[in-house]
């Protein structure tokens, strides 16, 4: 009877296993994760939502007692020596100093994990344009003695196919291997533009002049969209993102066929 139970809930759980790596109509939540630091941007977002809600709950129960106790018809004089109340002053100074030591931990723990560049295996470098993104694989070399490099479109809408999803679709997706740190240097060739693939935890302003780095490892195979996070002129909502997690025996057919 057990093996049976087993069975059933091994069978319903590959079902179950939806990944959200795309955003969907009238999405409230998050998308799946596929990096530990989007793992940890969540975590960190439902444990300060933990704090609101119970902030929320306390407020909300003290005016109301103050509304219902102390009305015009249930006190109707009020003791004129009652202005300040020592005890209650020490608890709405001192509670909420703790509270936010509480989050600031946790949160800048996040923060420097989140700027370190971890002894990266694969370097890719990010140029955006007015309204496309370049990309440079430069641990590379091709038979001609260049770099890998290439330029990313959007497909036009007349020309998807049957699964590809309209402004998020590219013609060339950049392609990483799984659980490998692999380390992206930004910049800007025209205007400030911002590189975001929210299941990778990603957010960088690529600014004109300046490098910016950070860090990836794609936890499991996918491609995770993303688009330009920085308002960068009009055709701004048409730069997007695409990578594509493979596994490292197809990142290697990849980089020997590019």
């Amino acid at each position: 009877m057990n093996e049976l139970i087993t069975i059933m809930l091994n069978y319903f759980s590959i079902f179950n296993t939806i990944y959200n790596d795309a955003p969907q109509p009238w999405q409230l939540g998050f998308q799946d994760s596929a990096a530990p630091g989007f793992t940890g941007i969540v975590e960190l977002h439902n444990t300060i939502f933990f704090y609101l809600v119970v902030i929320c709950v306390s407020v909300f129960w003290v005016i109301g007692s103050i509304m219902y106790y102390f009305n015009n018809n249930n006190s109707p004089i009020v003791h004129k020596y009652l202005n300040h109340g020592t005890l209650i002053e020490l608890i709405w100074t001192i509670t909420p100093a703790f509270i936010l030591i509480a989050i600031a931990f946790p949160s800048f723990r996040l923060l420097y994990l989140l700027d370190e560049v971890i002894s990266p295996t694969v370097t890719i470098k990010v140029v955006g344009h007015q309204w496309y993104w370049s990309y440079e694989y430069s641990d590379y070399i091709n038979v001609s003695g260049e770099s890998i490099e290439f330029d990313s479109y959007m497909i036009p809408d007349s020309d998807l196919e049957l699964g590809q999803f309209r402004l998020l679709d590219v013609d060339n997706k950049v392609v990483v291997p799984t659980d490998t740190h692999i380390r992206l240097i930004v910049t800007g060739a025209d205007v400030i533009h911002s590189f975001a693939v929210p299941s990778l935890g990603l957010k960088i302003d690529a600014v004109p002049g300046r490098l910016n780095q950070t860090s990836i490892l794609a936890e499991r195979t996918g491609t995770f969209y993303g688009q330009c996070s920085e308002i960068c002129g009009v055709y701004h909502g048409f730069m997007p993102i695409a990578i594509e997690a493979v596994s490292i025996q197809d990142y290697l057919a990849w980089i020997d066929a590019a």
